[in-house]
């Protein structure tokens, strides 16, 4: 940094802002998206959005009530029982106090509700998961179907299945009689059991589109019917239907079977996306349901997290969680911030320091004032992030979208193609060699798993990062991720703590370090500037009193100076002691560039027009700076340092940490252009910071990463945020990076493949060679199993290490 720059920003502490427009009904106080509002009104210029018709009506009412200052938020129920402006979840809610669902595979659906997506049918997901129970009612009605299924489907199966057992032959009367019971028995797995298909077949159809449940309905439908007039009206059929023991073959258990097995595809399949989003889960349950409230006269007592104001006095004992974001305010404590930073050391708190809800107390008691509550707190914002992410869609997943997006109209064609060809020039009975092969190309052909192969993956993926303290924005940050090659950081609190300590004192002969440090303390005491904090917190580490300054002013780009003690005292750079007349240094000069060359920033000291002295101010290394720089290098990453500090403090902070590349005395503008040429040079850049001045760059950068220490503008500016501030999560994002796009790839390659080399096989491409077809009903397991398959494997992204 240089030199008593005054007009340099102080640095805020740990915040995490989200991009997204809002506004909050004036009546009952909620926040409300604009684009999905209940209604609208415009009062004295301004427009106000609503939760509900209701409130919308009371508005129009009495404007005038609802936008003075006086006005106190409403809560009635047309608001879903929704919290006031003074009642707030400790979970973000839904802007319309109604859960949002969504589709994993078509993240533009959404829903008031739980149901089924209409273009692909697949069960819709809470936008955000919700703390406590689970809706699990689709998974329960499911496996009930099941096991009805099951049921129903064992003795159709069997009897099926026994004149295929070599030395058994049924009598004809029996094999009536087992039509009979098929037809029976197969009808309520067919029509009540898999109705739910038919529901989702019939909603894609309505909006002009197709779905694997399309395919399966047809299957099955034809399978079924096909059997049923075998059975009820056999004479309709010409003798080209007939077997070798002259009846009509039915097929009422492949019907069965596939609905059956389609039944617990779809019980596996919702089972292993409940565990998809563990991650968000786990982060709700850090908060506490209570938080044990201090009245204003002194009374103790637990209230719902709801019930919690900013503002509001809180205990925290040991071993329990703190319960909002605030300040601590009396007592101390040591937090444990691990579930949200993936920080396992402890963080000593003292009166003045920031706590976050949801981490924990370990040892000590303090009382702390709530700063943030509901959704404004870290962890809700930090749950919404993540829950964004999860919904983007990764560039990588377009082919599959493209594929899906005519993959059952071939798959239909496909069929129709099978049935021709089989009963053209497949043996006796031919048509019936047609039919069986073609539902099984109906049944087989699965784009759910080429759907689900990357959102499965990135949903996963950003969980686990969020675990680890990175937070991701959008997929296809994370796609960019891998590829990145040059990281460029900023020194000053990306590098380094951000926090400048006094480290040395040089006093002229005629002056202690005590005196020195005195004048100088005495003189920053009116100064805001980070220097200024660092000399302070010297002199009152070392128990010096500063002494009383008069007529302070401050020098832009030079330094500060006042009467201090009766004395003319003058602090800052060498342009300051040029202005003060002082235009040799002596020894100074060379004792300041040996401190520049150890990484110190140097400022001199003049008392009544002779130097007095210089002070020596160090920004640390963070400590685990040195062991980031090693893991990128590993890793074949080059790593830049980006700052507007001096050259000579610039390359000694760089050659300690082993850095490949300084640019130093930049500018905030300059830094952007540093960006665009190391991109012109085929880079793939991601660049760090933390403060507003690193903000153009990182939205310049490939990937823009900011540090959780740092300011909202860099926040926003950023694809990636490091809750810690800790560097070592570029490299944890790298290797997540990696990790998930290797996933999407074996997702991607396994749908794929299923799917082409499957249907070919389905419709009968080993019977000229091999003589072998594909029976339906295990055509129907195969398609079960795949997209469960494909959910597994993006399970496993759970336990990559980071």
């Amino acid at each position: 940094m240089n030199p008593h720059d005054h007009n340099s920003e102080k640095r805020p502490s740990f915040s995490l802002s989200l991009v997204a427009e809002s506004a909050v009904d004036p009546v009952c106080g909620m926040t409300v998206d604009p684009s999905t509002a209940a209604g609208s009104a415009t009062h004295a210029g301004t427009t106000y959005h609503f939760c509900s018709r209701h409130c919308l009506v009371k508005f129009e009412a009495d404007p005038v009530r609802y936008t003075t200052s006086t006005h106190a938020p409403e809560a009635h129920s047309c608001c879903g029982g929704a919290k006031t402006a003074h009642q707030h979840s400790p979970a973000p809610t839904d802007p319309t106090g109604t859960a949002k669902y969504t589709c994993p595979m078509h993240p533009e659906v959404v829903n008031d509700g739980p149901g089924t997506c209409p273009k692909c049918g697949m069960a819709l997901e809470p936008m955000i998961p919700q703390a406590g129970e689970e809706d699990d009612s689709e998974l329960r009605d499911m496996r009930r179907r099941f096991v009805i299924a099951g049921v129903l489907t064992l003795p159709v199966f069997v009897l099926a299945m026994l004149p295929m057992i070599p030395g058994v032959h049924l009598p004809h009367g029996l094999m009536l009689a087992a039509n009979w019971i098929g037809f029976v028995l197969s009808t309520p797995v067919v029509f009540w059991a898999g109705w739910p298909f038919f529901v989702r077949a019939a909603q894609a159809l309505r909006h002009r589109s197709a779905n694997m449940f399309t395919l399966i309905v047809l299957g099955t439908s034809a399978a079924w019917v096909y059997s049923a007039v075998a059975t009820l009206a056999a004479d309709v059929f010409p003798t080209e239907f007939t077997d070798a023991h002259g009846t009509i073959p039915t097929y009422f258990e492949a019907a069965a079977v596939i609905v059956t097995l389609v039944l617990l595809g779809q019980v596996l399949e919702l089972r292993a996306r409940r565990s998809t989003g563990a991650a968000i889960r786990a982060l709700l349950a850090l908060a506490p349901a209570t938080a044990r409230r201090i009245s204003p006269n002194g009374a103790e007592e637990d209230v719902p997290l709801s019930h919690v104001h900013v503002g509001d006095k809180l205990r925290v004992r040991p071993g329990e969680k703190v319960p909002v974001d605030g300040t601590v305010a009396e007592g101390s404590g040591v937090v444990d911030e691990s579930m949200l930073t993936g920080e396992p050391i402890p963080v000593p708190k003292q009166p003045s320091d920031t706590v976050t809800g949801g981490t924990v107390n370990t040892t000590g008691s303090f009382v702390m004032a709530a700063t943030e509550v509901g959704g404004g707190t870290v962890l809700a914002r930090i749950v919404r992030l993540v829950g964004e992410a999860q919904r983007s869609r990764a560039p990588v997943q377009k082919l599959a979208d493209r594929v899906a997006a005519w993959f059952v109209p071939a798959v239909v064609g496909c069929a129709i193609v099978t049935f021709a060809l089989w009963a053209l020039f497949g043996p006796q009975p031919a048509l019936t060699y047609a039919l069986v092969n073609a539902v099984a190309v109906l049944i087989i052909a699965c784009p759910c798993a080429l759907g689900l192969a990357a959102p499965m993956s990135v949903t996963v993926g950003v969980g686990r990062g969020a675990s680890a303290g990175v937070l991701i924005r959008s997929a296809d940050v994370l796609e960019r991720m891998e590829k990145v090659d040059t990281v460029v950081v900023d020194k000053t609190g990306t590098l380094t703590e951000g926090k400048p300590r006094l480290v040395t004192l040089l006093p002229a002969r005629e002056f202690t370090e005590i005196e020195l440090l005195r004048l100088a303390a005495g003189l920053e005491r009116g100064s805001e500037h980070p220097l200024a904090a660092a000399i302070l917190k010297g002199a009152q580490d070392r128990v010096v009193t500063p002494a009383a300054v008069e007529g302070f002013e401050s020098v832009a780009g030079k330094g500060v100076r006042g009467r201090v003690a009766d004395r003319r005292v003058a602090l800052g750079n060498r342009a300051m002691m040029e202005a003060e007349g002082i235009r040799d240094l002596g020894s100074f000069a060379t004792r300041a560039e040996d401190l520049r060359r150890d990484g110190q920033t140097v400022v001199f000291v003049a008392v009544d027009g002779q130097v007095a002295g210089a002070i020596g101010v160090a920004d640390p290394i963070k400590a685990t700076t040195p062991d980031a720089v090693k893991t990128l290098h590993a890793a074949g990453v080059r790593v830049v340092m980006l700052t507007g500090d001096n050259r000579t403090t610039a390359d000694a902070v760089a050659k300690k940490l082993g850095i490949d590349e300084v640019i130093a005395d930049v500018l905030p503008e300059q830094k952007v252009e540093a960006v665009r040429r190391l991109r012109a040079e085929g880079r793939v850049v991601a660049m760090a910071g933390d403060g507003v001045n690193d903000a153009p760059a990182l939205a310049t950068a490939d990937v823009g990463i900011a540090m959780g220490t740092g300011t909202d503008v860099a926040m926003e500016s950023a694809g990636v945020t490091l809750v810690k501030g800790d560097l070592r999560g570029i490299a944890k994002a790298r290797t997540l990076s990696a990790a998930m796009m290797r996933n999407i790839r074996q997702n991607l390659m396994f749908a794929f493949a299923y799917n082409l080399l499957g249907v070919p096989v389905a419709a009968g491409a080993l019977y000229p060679v091999f003589g072998l077809l594909l029976n339906p009903m295990i055509a129907a397991a195969a398609m079960s199993l795949s997209s469960v398959s494909v959910i597994a494997n993006a399970l496993r992204l759970r336990a990559v290490k980071l």
